[in-house]
């Protein structure tokens, strides 16, 4: 891990390493030794990405009322941002039809963030018009948008370089904007493309930068194939931070080598606070062949437990909807944190609930 990215770790936002007294690095405490700076526990945003990323890569058609009882049961077990679908066309991405239709039949939860994936203006004119028709209880609150790091993946994905989908994401952006719309942006294949090979890390900064420029309020920076490890991530944020702030920055790993947690953790101790996950693990990608899941929901929670930092969302009832979404599924819960509390549950005597 680079100097700069453990600096990033140690200190405070916006403070300078050169001009923090040495004596505020280690604090007295009344009984044992010191403490660090922050003695609170650091809040972490967790973008629930399940219903969406999730669910896009799914071999079978999947109902619209799954996909709204799995966003009702994610916002009444704690989770505060769920990315609810994507307003895409559904002959390239079949799982997604019907998100119209999914947002306007799920519980809009109080104190829960909603999101959908758009892609470009003609979808951006698909979600102002139901925003239109629901003039007192919006069914969504945000959108976000897409572009690669690589124009092999940008190609792939949506038919266009990096440049020209930048251009097209600029309008989206401004439009969403001017309605009063918050927008998050993503960026894929930030350490490895599957169709170019290693990504130059200037990339993932620039277009980063891009996409803050034009209006995202955050940037979530996507290990699309889950090749990345904590050197190779560690690497990546040290030269993105370079022009992007870490608070506008979210880290999206997908587990292909078991490394999404720690590869998650990497992203926190540089400095970053928001974290998207999937719950049970699902997910994958149509454009990243061999890319697994993203990494669980669950696993992150876990994760954080008795550490510095804090997150939503209740473990034990997370577990349920993950073993639930994936019974429903027909597939294998990929969460291991999921396993190990059911074998717990089983062991116990208890039931293992869903």
């Amino acid at each position: 891990m680079s100097l700069k990215v453990v600096a990033r770790a140690i200190l405070p936002a916006r403070v300078s390493a050169c001009r923090l007294p040495s004596r505020l690095l280690l604090l007295p405490v009344q009984s044992n030794g010191y403490a660090t700076i922050a003695n609170k526990r650091i809040p972490v945003r967790i973008v629930e990405v399940g219903p969406r990323d999730g669910l896009q890569n799914e071999k079978k058609i999947i109902p619209p009322e799954i996909k709204v009882e799995l966003i009702n049961r994610l916002g009444r077990a704690g989770s505060t941002t769920i990315e609810a679908g994507s307003f895409v066309s559904p002959k390239w991405v079949p799982q997604m039809a019907g998100t119209a239709e999914v947002v306007t039949s799920m519980d809009k939860l109080p104190g829960v963030t909603y999101q959908v994936l758009v892609p470009n203006e003609k979808y951006l004119e698909k979600v102002l018009s139901l925003l239109a028709s629901h003039p007192d209880k919006p069914p969504i609150d945000e959108i976000a948008v897409f572009t690669a790091a690589t124009d092999a993946f940008s190609l792939a994905n949506t038919n266009v370089t990096v440049a020209d989908s930048l251009k097209r994401l600029t309008r989206v952006v401004r439009g969403a904007l001017d309605k009063g719309i918050r927008v998050r942006g993503y960026v894929s294949v930030v350490i490895t493309c599957p169709y170019s090979g290693k990504v130059d890390y200037k990339s993932v900064r620039d277009v980063t930068k891009e996409l803050l420029d034009m209006g995202c309020y955050e940037v979530s920076l996507g290990d699309t194939t889950g090749t990345g490890n904590p050197t190779s991530v560690s690497e990546m944020l040290d030269i993105t931070l370079g022009a992007n702030p870490a608070e506008k920055l979210a880290g999206h790993f997908h587990d292909t080598f078991g490394m999404a947690v720690a590869n998650s953790m990497t992203a926190l101790s540089a400095g970053i606070r928001t974290l998207d996950s999937s719950i049970g693990g699902l997910g994958g990608c149509p454009y990243s062949p061999g890319a697994t899941g993203n990494v669980a929901t669950e696993d992150i929670l876990y994760a954080l437990q008795d550490s510095r930092y804090s997150a939503p969302g209740d473990l034990e009832s997370l577990v349920d909807v993950g073993f639930w979404i994936s019974e429903k599924l027909g597939r294998d819960n990929s969460s291991r944190v999921g396993k190990a509390i059911r074998s717990r549950r089983e062991r116990q005597g208890g039931p293992t609930r869903n």
